[in-house]
């Protein structure tokens, strides 16, 4: 296999263990998950809101997930592993799939939309942008966007610093689209500087001068010059 179809085929499977796991853990809370390859097998550690929900009665529910990864998606030897979100406004996944829940409820978009807005803002994030598409009031689609703070929308902090999270509410009209990206306040931004004050200049000391040092030393010299006078009149004695 060429080096361009297999990353191809895993980021197929990726997709497609990623949508599994949304259906199967959407009462859990799921937050998303990380797949590692190891020379024992793939980790894959998966973010939930209620880690008990994903684990199940006795272990069930990890054993019937880690079954489906290795037989109808093909993960080789794979080892779950169960991470509970410290901070469910920070995950964009749980914060979409409560947006969708609100919206499948009756909840008006705009009401829902700002709610959510609200609630990420006011636990400390840097920005959140909320994008709601589909027949929001009527027979036809349209596109609802809610933006707070600072949200990057290009370059690589995309990929890097921006969470983003998809959900779908299913409703009589039809179906809604949910976006949501937020921007954690502990992410570095490349934009961002701070001013250093330079430091206070010392003030320079001027050296102190001892007079009995100088003296000392003059009395030195003398007495080596007295030695050398002394030596070179011994010598012409003899």
């Amino acid at each position: 296999m060429a080096v361009e179809r297999k990353f191809i085929a895993e980021g197929v499977r990726r997709a497609r263990v990623e949508k599994h796991l949304v259906k199967e853990l959407k009462r859990a809370g799921y937050g998303g998950m990380d797949i590692q390859r190891t020379p024992l097998g793939t980790q894959v550690t998966i973010f939930a809101e209620k880690p008990g929900i994903v684990i199940g009665k006795g272990g069930k529910l990890v054993r019937q997930l880690t079954q489906d990864l290795a037989t109808d998606f093909g993960v080789e030897s794979p080892q779950i592993d169960v991470q509970q979100v410290a901070n469910p406004s920070y995950n964009a996944q749980i914060m979409a799939e409560r947006l969708a829940n609100a919206l499948e409820r009756g909840w008006y978009f705009r009401k829902a939309g700002s709610s959510i807005i609200r609630r990420v803002m006011e636990s400390g994030a840097l920005g959140c942008e909320v994008i709601i598409a589909g027949k929001l009031t009527g027979a036809r689609a349209r596109t609802q966007k809610f933006t707070e703070g600072y949200v990057k929308h290009s370059g690589e902090p995309v990929n890097t610093i921006v969470e983003k999270g998809y959900a779908v509410a299913i409703k009589k009209l039809g179906v809604i689209g949910v976006q949501v990206k937020i921007i954690p306040p502990d992410a570095k931004l490349p934009d961002h500087f701070e001013m250093i004050p330079p430091p206070k200049p010392q003030p320079r000391q001027k050296p102190e001068i001892s007079v009995t040092t100088i003296g000392e030393d003059i009395d030195k010299d003398l007495e080596q010059e007295l030695e050398v006078f002394d030596e070179e009149a011994l010598m012409e004695g003899k």
